[in-house]
């Protein structure tokens, strides 16, 4: 027997074996089970052992699954609820003579404390709170609270009660002193002296009574906490009162995730930085960070040289690869890391290989494969190996490193299938060289399509099971490992591309989905290989006019959907409807507007007649002028501007202004700009009024008259952007199809714009001219409505 055939022969072995001991009991020996295992189906109050009978002779029979731990936990210990509820168990049946087995669900009552929801009701946060009881009157937060630390825990939880206290100014107006002690009435006091088997890492007890106390057994919890207190004190009018009551609160899956594809497009550090902020509010537990990919190279005209990639952390070692202008400093990368540590969220960083690797193979084009195409590595190449290798070391090695969190993401999807054997091997292998570092790994679900005897390491490994023709759930089970349920036909967001998602369903999600679902395969409650799930933002198609903005337009309301359905499950009592509606008013988190939203007491948000009496800011080089029978502001200089006390309107918005331009204004000339965005008089050399944002330019197709006034209006949704100018429509920027060069290839550019309202004017290249009247809606006004402004 040569060496290939003994490889061959051990392969089909291991995989017997594994059949073998995954095999499934006969028809027979499941009647017989169900006949004689019978579960205890109610669990009165005070009991603290979920009790089974003894297994029948000749099979074993044990708990293996619940899906929710922190009422009867996998030991069979039981923690009373606040009120009735079901767990759905799993147990699993083995035959000792063969070692077939049976998987058997059952779902088991378990009585409350309380028989009622006692006085106040449940309030309404995202996540829901999983248990309440509630009380009589309201707590309430005045200028003499404190958050006060349980001594014993201080070092800590200090930081999460600093980052509480930022939080309340922010959002309440009101800066709680921070104390390490006992607490007294009208204080907030957080421990963490609660049952870690009860409530997990994440799991908290809320009381609000004369004080509030949060209770958790580790950090993660505490400050989920302080996230639901925020959420509840913000529906308040005034900021300051909370319904009295206790609750126990918990997530039904471990993970809860979001990725975003930074590989193809760039965000700023400070946007990511954000999005920590955010889904810590939601208590959105895992931020996936794809870190290097490559756009189509169809849509370059199918040159792999000018075709767009991204790699987006700085290295020492290979200095070459960060994209030049758009990647993250390794003290940034840290830096993040370190603010998610203390909001609660784990930052997983994926470096994707070997394929979607042309931004490294662009750094090393030898180990390009010459036959797959450039954004494949070339997996023979023993240089390969040895490249790679150095990229993840330089993030994984030392006492403080770059990827500071437990599990690294190693990518290894859509290899080319004919590879099968050479990148089992590789995937394999990094697997390993991750793991040395003392890391887990999560890995892209690929092993059906690369189907092969090359053994695969599950332990320590999470598959994110995205598509199942790429890796059946069940077979991936049955190998051992652990998966995150991201199915690509119910949680890709591809922005703008024409195929899956542009914005997820939410209904579809909110009433069908949760994480045990993938594809079409339902795996049964409880089941412990379904760690959580995961949705996912890929800007496949680069450079097509989607903003940072636009992609918060998406993910925002999918984020308060799926933080519901990940943290309770499908077990809600609020259709749809009544949660989109109560949704509407839950923000991103304090300090924060990424959705660019500005309200008033009705849709008129801003009314500047610019007389010399407004809320504005700061003047530079800009004055208030005679103009007929009263003032106007007028910008004298390329040096004048405004500063207006905003940043941005999101969408929907009405803007209009009246403008009147002296003469020989400059090309790139600015009228309003913000930290996204300008607004232009003359875009570029055209004279035309135009935006641009992200390094694209956009213009109207018409030249604003000189040496006269002109009413402006510009509406934005997140598909177009509108100009009318006396009140007529001129032109309406829409998406457009445009062609890329190869074939009959084509993609789909965004003309959208978020608002600037954070100058009028600019430092070095403002417009110069008069401006009076501006007025902002945040709602899109029809054409009748802006003529009669």
């Amino acid at each position: 027997m040569n060496y290939k055939q003994h490889l061959v022969l051990m392969g089909f072995l291991l995989v017997s074996m594994q059949a073998s001991a995954q095999s499934k009991m006969t028809k027979t020996d499941s009647i017989f089970l169900k006949e004689k295992v019978v579960m205890e189906s109610f669990i009165s109050k005070g009991t603290s052992t979920y009790k089974m009978q003894a297994s029948p002779e000749g099979y074993s029979v044990q708990l293996i699954g619940s899906d929710n731990l922190s009422v009867i936990s996998k030991s069979g210990t039981i923690f009373s609820p606040l009120n009735d509820m079901k767990v759905n168990l799993l147990f699993k049946a083995i035959k000792k003579t063969d070692g077939s087995s049976m998987e058997i669900p059952y779902s088991v009552k378990v009585e409350g404390t309380y028989k009622d929801k006692g006085k106040n009701a449940k309030p309404f946060v995202i996540p829901s709170l999983r248990e309440w009881h509630g009380g009589e009157g309201n707590f309430v937060l005045t200028a003499k609270s404190r958050i006060v630390v349980d001594a014993k825990y201080a070092s800590i939880l200090m930081q999460a009660a600093k980052v509480f206290q930022n939080d309340l100014v922010e959002q309440c107006k009101i800066k709680p002193a921070v104390f390490v002690g006992t607490p007294k009435a009208g204080d907030i006091f957080i421990s963490l002296n609660a049952n870690k088997e009860e409530l997990g890492t994440e799991g908290y007890s809320l009381s609000i009574k004369d004080y509030v106390s949060i209770n958790a057994a580790e950090y993660k919890g505490a400050f989920w906490g302080t996230r639901t207190i925020l959420q509840i004190l913000d529906k308040d009018v005034q900021h300051r009162s909370l319904a009295k009551g206790i609750s126990r609160d918990y997530p039904k899956y471990e993970v809860r995730g979001f990725l975003l594809d930074v590989g193809r497009k760039y965000f700023k550090i400070d946007f990511l930085r954000d999005y920590v902020k955010m889904m810590s509010y939601y208590k959105m537990g895992d931020f996936q960070i794809h870190l290097s990919d490559n756009a189509f190279v169809k849509h370059f005209n199918d040159d792999w040289d000018s075709t767009y990639s991204g790699f987006r952390l700085e290295s020492e070692t290979y200095p070459q690869l960060a994209t030049k202008g758009e990647f993250y400093t390794k003290k940034e990368f840290i830096d993040l890391q370190l603010l998610a540590e203390s909001y609660g969220i784990n930052i997983i960083p994926e470096i994707d290989v070997p394929a979607h690797s042309l931004a490294i193979s662009k750094a090393f084009p030898q180990i390009a494969s010459k036959e797959f195409g450039k954004d494949h590595l070339d997996i023979k190449n023993p240089e390969t190996y040895t490249i790679v290798e150095n990229i993840f070391k330089e993030y994984l090695e030392g006492k403080n490193p770059v990827f500071r969190f437990k599990e690294v993401h190693i990518g290894t999807d859509e290899y080319a299938k004919k590879e099968a054997e050479p990148f089992r091997k590789f995937t394999d292998h990094f697997i390993k060289y991750v793991q040395s570092f003392g890391k887990d790994v999560r890995i892209w679900g690929a092993l059906t399509h690369a189907e092969g005897i090359t053994p695969v390491t599950s332990k320590g490994v999470t598959m994110n099971a995205w598509y199942n023709g790429y890796a059946d759930p069940l077979k991936m089970k049955e190998l051992g490992y652990p998966l995150i349920s991201t199915p690509d036909g119910l949680l890709y967001i591809v922005p703008a591309a024409g195929y899956y998602y542009d914005y997820l369903n939410l209904k579809h999600l909110y009433e069908k989905w949760e994480p045990v679902t993938i594809g079409n395969v339902v795996f049964k409650m409880g089941d412990p290989f379904i760690r959580g799930g995961m949705f996912a933002v890929w800007n496949d198609v680069a450079k097509n006019g989607i903003t940072a903005q636009d992609v918060t337009d998406r993910v925002f309301p999918a984020i308060q959907v799926l933080s519901e359905k990940m943290w309770t499950g499908t077990g809600t009592t609020v259709n749809f409807d009544e949660f989109s509606s109560k949704a509407k008013g839950t923000n991103e988190g304090p300090g924060l507007n990424l959705r660019g939203k500005i309200t008033a007491k009705d849709s008129l948000v801003v009314d500047f007649a610019m007389k010399g009496d407004d809320e504005i800011k700061k003047l530079h080089h800009a004055t208030y002028v005679a103009d007929g029978n009263r003032k106007v502001l007028s910008l004298k200089n390329s040096d004048s501007y405004v500063k207006l006390p905003f940043n941005e309107i999101g969408y929907n918005y009405t803007v209009s202004f009246k403008i009147n331009p002296s003469e020989n204004n400059a090309a790139n000339a600015v009228l309003f700009q913000s930290n996204h965005s300008i607004v232009k008089l003359k875009q570029g050399n055209t004279s035309n009024l135009g935006f641009s944002h992200e390094g694209k330019d956009y213009d109207f197709g018409v030249v604003i008259p000189e040496n006269k006034w002109t009413t402006i209006a510009i509406t934005g949704d997140n598909n177009s952007t509108t100009l009318y100018l006396n009140g007529e429509l001129v032109k309406k920027l829409t998406r457009e199809k445009i062609p890329t060069g190869y074939k009959n290839d084509s993609i789909w550019v965004m003309k959208t714009l978020f608002f600037p309202l954070n100058t009028i004017g600019d430092s070095s290249n403002s417009f110069i001219g008069k401006m009076k009247d501006l007025k902002v809606f945040n709602q899109i006004l029809s054409e009748t409505q802006i003529q009669a402004i």
